[in-house]
């Protein structure tokens, strides 16, 4: 049943991730189309990444959320292609990862967490958990 029960021992640690640009938000892509269409978006634009992440334990949960500023050079339609086509970006909110190709050629700047772009504050997790349990 949901909720899980959770054992006085356990943390439970959910997170997701998602891609804004002016007034859209990018999630995950359903295939390769709209995957080229969100890059092509995203290109030689600025555009936000916002992970929420909940933290619970058996008595205690809180929640927050980190955002972290991309600076994305222009991409030609080869790299998008290229890119698309080699790393399969289906599972990644606004179809790239920082920590790939794409991130190494296309990422000119970012203000705030790296790993926040990846898909989990890991800096402000850690804040949060000695918080919770310290």
């Amino acid at each position: 049943a949901y909720p899980l029960p959770l054992a006085s021992f356990d943390i439970l640690v959910t997170a997701d991730t998602v891609v804004a640009v002016d007034d859209r938000i990018l999630g995950k892509p359903a295939d390769r189309g709209v995957a080229v269409a969100m890059l092509r978006a995203l290109s030689g634009r600025r555009h936000r990444v916002v992970t929420g992440v909940t933290i619970r334990t058996a008595d205690r949960a809180v929640s927050f959320s980190s955002s972290t500023d991309v600076f994305l050079r222009s991409l030609s339609d080869e790299e998008i292609g290229h890119y698309v086509d080699t790393y399969a970006p289906y599972d990644k909110a606004g179809s790239y990862g920082i920590q790939e190709w794409i991130g190494y050629v296309g990422i000119e700047r970012i203000e705030g967490s790296f790993y926040n772009v990846m898909g989990l504050p890991v800096q402000r997790l850690y804040v949060e958990l000695d918080e919770l349990i310290g």
